[in-house]
């Protein structure tokens, strides 16, 4: 299991300079402070005795000014410390997140891991501001106060501390119902922003059927909740500071009244007493830095724990085998007769939900092999099943030859070129979604043949910048031209294994025609795995394989399952209807 996030030795690793500098200013700060009550005390026994008052005074100013200026640089540095941090974990997070498992990453959703670099970065960040510096300053300076207020007078101090006890009690039953209720925050904030991202896509669907006023209802709902918990948290912290305000006052009233009487009794010096009664208002502000503090740290370690959960999921490229024999090329050797992919009684689904069951099929190295079936018969879980965003139950599934496990993961996906069924690009350039993941990528030229191959190159020319247009927003593709440069991108790829998820769903029957040239020129070298629904697509096939319910119900090509397999024929002739 992954170690827990360390803040402090993650904020200092690397910065010993940095960090004893911090130290030193922070002392310099908490001891000037201390020092300006007992310097006021001896400007007023100096102002009694008539002696000379400019050098007290310089001193007085120089030092006030020497505790702004040492507690402004401590936490300007510790502030930029921070920053490398939280960018630091930003990066980490990233970098996490996207290697995560696919199930992993549906179920914590985009929402929820957005959260983490936003809200939950925003309060580590104050985490790290408030706990290096801000709690250490003040426990520093409550603790010099108390012991110089007890050198000055240890009855006063005595009665200080009686006023100020029922106070910390409520502070410190508030501070451990606040951790709790924070982290519900936080969970409801993540769960928020993933409903709101998820209607923002879906957004064309809601407007045509003019369901904003019932998505609108849902996500004020769900503000509500979090509206409902934010309040909680805020009568919470609302105590705090009128309960050491009120402490404060007790022991004011208090110390004048029992001060009174001790200076009047000669116990009590005026300078003495002028000294207890600024620490003693001094003593309010440690008090309240700690108390606002302490909610900020219970913010920050929910928020830690929030990262820790996401770290401790395992990345799929840590599920690598470490005893399975693995080929040493980078691209290894294999006889020329082994099938591309092979499911061998496999057996898969998600959640405990079986969506395959005992899938027997082979698609050979070279040709183009078709997948037919209803929707829901398993046809992209097989593919899932290939590029291991899913693993089988039972059963084996080998690539080229070799087990799935036994491949690396960026081995085994750069043997393969994957086009799903939204033909999903990034919100980047096209020439960023023409080279994704290519490892070496294409001059102009070769980018520009590829889009000729599948008819987009005019369509690309005639873009703002060309190659270099960033897609979404107001410069966008149809759903045929995302298939189309989709393709394209596959072609580039050089890949032994094209996987197609229905690829001429979005394509009118000029550009479903030029796909399928396509698809034939590349099925003479490599193998091309298409999900099909198209019967154009399933004619051309040199294999074909029926699945129907989560089962193989045949394989063959075209003609042979017309002759045999009366689900194939009914899917054909629904088909033919369609098309008619």
């Amino acid at each position: 299991m992954p170690e827990r996030l360390k803040i402090l030795r993650e904020l200092t690793r690397g910065r010993g300079i940095q960090v004893a500098l911090i130290a030193i200013l922070v002392l310099v700060s908490t001891s000037s402070s201390l020092a300006v009550p007992m310097l006021v005390g001896r400007l007023v026994a100096a102002i009694q005795s008539d002696e000379a008052l400019l050098g007290l005074t310089g001193l007085l100013i120089a030092t006030g000014l020497g505790t702004a200026a040492a507690g402004a640089l401590a936490t300007f540095l510790l502030g930029r410390m921070g920053q490398q941090l939280i960018y630091r974990l930003r990066v980490r997070t990233v970098d996490h997140s996207l290697r995560l498992r696919m199930a992993d990453i549906r179920r914590q959703g985009s929402g929820n891991l957005a959260a983490r670099l936003t809200m939950d970065a925003a309060r580590l960040k104050a985490l790290i501001d408030i706990g290096p510096i801000q709690l250490p300053m003040a426990g520093v300076t409550l603790l010099g106060t108390l012991i110089i207020m007890g050198l000055l007078d240890w009855v006063l101090l005595l009665i200080t501390l009686a006023a100020f006890a029922v106070a910390a009690t409520i502070v410190v039953v508030v501070v451990r119902r606040l951790r709790s209720t924070y982290q519900n925050v936080q969970i409801e904030v993540g769960g928020f922003v993933q409903r709101f991202v998820s209607v923002i896509e879906a957004i064309t669907v809601i407007k045509a059927n003019r369901a904003e006023a019932i998505v609108g209802e849902q996500l004020a709902e769900s503000a509500a909740r979090l509206r409902d918990l934010e309040t909680k948290a805020a009568r919470m912290e609302s105590l705090m500071v009128p309960v050491i305000n009120l402490g404060q006052q007790i022991a004011l009233a208090a110390v004048v009244i029992g001060g009174g009487a001790r200076l009047l009794s000669g116990h009590l010096t005026l300078a003495t007493f002028v000294s207890f009664l600024l620490y003693l208002l001094q003593l309010a502000a440690p008090l309240l830095m700690a108390a606002s503090g302490v909610t900020g740290l219970q913010m920050g370690l929910a928020a830690r724990e929030r990262f820790d959960e996401i770290f401790a999921l395992p990345r799929e490229d840590r599920d690598d085998l470490a005893d399975v024999i693995v080929p040493a090329s980078p691209r290894p050797v294999r006889p020329a007769s082994a099938s591309a992919v092979e499911f061998d009684q496999v057996t898969a689904g998600y959640d405990a939900r079986p969506v395959l069951r005992d899938v027997s099929f082979a698609v050979p190295a070279r040709g183009l092999t078709a997948v037919i079936g209803l929707s829901g018969s398993g046809k992209s879980t097989a593919l899932n099943l290939i590029l291991r965003f899913l693993s089988a139950e039972q059963g084996r599934i080998s690539v080229f030859g070799e087990p799935v496990h036994s491949w690396r993961l960026d081995r085994l996906r750069s043997e393969m070129a994957y086009v799903d069924q939204a033909a999903t690009l990034l919100p980047d350039s096209i020439r960023t979604n023409l080279t994704l993941g290519s490892e070496h990528p294409a001059d102009d030229a070769e980018l520009r043949a590829a889009l000729d191959r599948v008819g987009l190159l005019d369509e690309i020319g005639h873009l703002p910048d060309g190659l270099d247009t960033v897609l979404g927003g107001e410069v966008d593709l149809s759903g045929g031209q995302r298939q189309r440069l989709a393709l394209a991108r596959a072609l580039l790829s050089g890949s032994r294994l094209i996987l197609l998820d229905e690829p001429t769903s979005h394509l009118d029957g000029v550009n479903e025609h030029r796909l399928r040239e396509v698809v034939d020129e590349l099925a003479t070298d490599r193998a091309v795995l298409v999900v099909a629904h198209r019967l154009s697509t399933v004619r051309e096939a040199d294999h074909v394989i029926v699945l129907d319910n989560g089962r193989v119900a045949d394989q063959g090509s075209h003609q042979e399952l017309l002759n045999r397999c009366e689900r194939y024929t009914e899917l054909v002739d629904a088909q033919a209807l369609a098309h008619a």
